[in-house]
């Protein structure tokens, strides 16, 4: 099904011919005794109903064997493998860093894959075990093969020159904020969604003069005049490197967004993965997982 039913894309991922995962699935088939896919000659075109049901179980079995490699590294080789992180932009850029370091001080022999794409990719990404472990603000919670926990929340703030008109107020409203062009994130990203149900509650358009999925290009926007930033607070931290831009919070403004991390279902964690959970935030201990991965834990838990 990754595959698209196509046998050349599937051989090929199986580094073996067309003709053997041919004959791999109908050996299967007789085996079972029905037919998992319906045929055009030669070409696979639908996934029958009794297929469906053995996909399923296929995809339980292969879950399964990925645990089990998973145990017998984490046994045979304590310290040492790979963590892959799935995870946004900004989340990659200021929040991860530190604890990465951190893990690679306590596990040396971890390597460390990062693996960056929008909301929706990071949560295909830990279903389909490119990664372990996903972190972002949204989409997570909408996949039911996850398990995810709160991680931490942040707000966003408003970013422009000292010279702009409204860099004098201590406090702007949602209705002087959309007569200025606005330079945000894109609306998947970042808790766009949050600034785009504040401003539609009091029936406002704002201006959206450009949209990033990079903290960073937005701030380089603001700095070229183009209009007021809108950006995540952990863009904006104390390292002399936003020195020249009046910051003002929008949490008043906009709400508070959690950033939220996902396991897959039923996978097996290896020690390094609840270490880094652990780094990113201390709400996520060992305990708190685990009793999150046997469907025993709800959020104010955190």
């Amino acid at each position: 099904m990754r595959r698209n039913l196509n046998l050349t894309e599937t051989a090929k991922a199986l580094h073996t011919s067309q003709p053997g995962v041919s004959k791999a699935i109908i050996e299967l088939e007789e085996e079972l005794g029905v037919e998992i896919f319906a045929r055009h000659g030669k070409r696979l075109k639908r996934v029958t109903e009794p297929g469906q049901h053995v996909l399923k179980s296929i995809e339980l079995i292969m879950r399964e064997v990925g645990n089990l490699k998973r145990i017998g590294e984490q046994f045979s080789a304590q310290d040492s493998g790979t963590l892959s992180i799935a995870t946004t932009h900004t989340q990659a850029r200021y929040v991860l860093p530190q604890p990465v370091a951190r893990l690679r001080e306590a596990f040396p022999k971890v390597n460390v894959s990062l693996h960056q794409g929008s909301p929706d990719q990071v949560a295909r990404m830990v279903i389909d075990e490119v990664a372990e472990i996903g972190i972002a603000t949204e989409s997570l919670t909408q996949y039911a093969e996850l398990v995810t926990l709160p991680c931490y929340e942040w707000q966003h703030v408003l970013v422009m020159p000292a010279d702009h008109p409204l860099a004098r107020q201590t406090a702007i409203t949602l209705e002087e904020l959309a007569e200025q062009p606005l330079i945000t994130y894109h609306p998947s990203f970042t808790g766009r969604t949050r600034i785009d149900e504040a401003f539609a509650a009091k029936r406002l358009q704002p201006r959206i003069a450009l949209e990033a999925i990079d903290s960073d290009v937005i701030k380089t926007y603001v700095r070229l005049g183009l209009g007021v930033g809108i950006v995540a607070e952990m863009a904006l931290r104390d390292d002399g490197t936003n020195s020249d831009l009046v910051t003002l919070p929008a949490g008043p403004l906009f709400g508070m967004n959690v950033a939220r991390v996902a396991f897959k279902r039923s996978a097996y964690l290896r020690n390094f993965v609840y270490k880094f959970a652990e780094l990113v935030s201390h709400k996520l201990s060992r305990d708190a997982i685990i009793k999150a991965m046997s469907g025993h834990f709800n959020d104010h838990e955190v």
